[in-house]
């Protein structure tokens, strides 16, 4: 499978996840997420309002991550998308670096708000392309938002679920880990093994990640690419309308 080809069943694949969704908010730097969102509310009319941060036409924010951090307190959020340098098998994230903080080399970009959204958006989907040990790991050196909480800690958000170039993984709450529940075609269960640094539970006989339909592909092309442009005219010109 070519990356273009990986890409858009990514985003149809998220797109499912996103079909139960009233309210969808999409970070900066996030096109794959951004183009599921939009691609869900063609296929099936919902999630109904969309935020992508940096849009202007499908952003109905008017005062940016401020109003973004209100409506999530408010309850008004329902999926959100967090990535993370590390993510452990518990859905901690690390967004500050690799060492002992403050001293992390390399540095990455910082927290900004990610750990409060993590506690209030109910379904906050992990979502990282690259699937290895040195993403994919045991315990992350820094955790910038905790995938877990004390029993009576107040939590409304968390981890649903965490998606890659490889695999699907669906957090158990109560278990408190990843269970693999989707294998990419061109993947192999030993290949996520051998790639992964924490333990997940996982089927023998997984199933495997379903292809875009004819009309998920004709809509991305359609009606999601000519939107898109506006936030992320390369990615909709070079992988959208291929």
């Amino acid at each position: 499978m070519s990356d273009i080809e990986n890409k858009k069943l990514l985003i149809s694949f998220i797109a499912g996840l996103l079909s139960d969704c009233n309210h969808v908010a999409v970070g900066a730097s996030s096109p794959i997420p951004g183009a599921a969102a939009l691609l869900a509310k063609e296929m099936w009319g919902s999630p109904r309002h969309i935020n992508i941060l940096g849009s202007v036409k499908n952003n109905f924010f008017t005062n940016g991550a401020q109003e973004l951090f209100d409506c999530a307190a408010q309850g008004r959020i329902d999926a959100f998308f967090l990535g993370g340098g590390q993510i452990d098998g518990s859905a901690n994230i690390n967004l500050m670096g690799r060492g002992e903080y403050p001293y992390n080399t390399p540095r990455w970009p910082g927290t900004f708000g990610s750990a409060y959204l993590y506690m209030l958006v109910p379904k906050v989907i992990l979502f990282r392309e690259e699937h290895s040990k040195r993403v994919l790991v045991d315990k992350v050196e820094f955790i910038s938002a905790p995938g877990v909480s004390e029993p009576d800690t107040y939590r409304k958000g968390g981890p649903y679920g965490l998606l890659t170039t490889k695999a699907f993984f669906l957090f158990d709450k109560e278990k408190q880990c990843f269970k693999l529940t989707h294998i990419h075609p061109g993947s192999s269960l030993e290949d996520i093994l051998d790639n992964t640094g924490f333990e997940f539970d996982y089927d023998k006989e997984t199933q495997t990640t379903p292809l875009p339909s004819e009309e998920m592909m004709h809509l991305l092309m359609a009606k999601v690419a000519p939107t898109l442009k506006e936030v992320y005219p390369h990615f909709a010109d070079t992988v959208l309308a291929a």
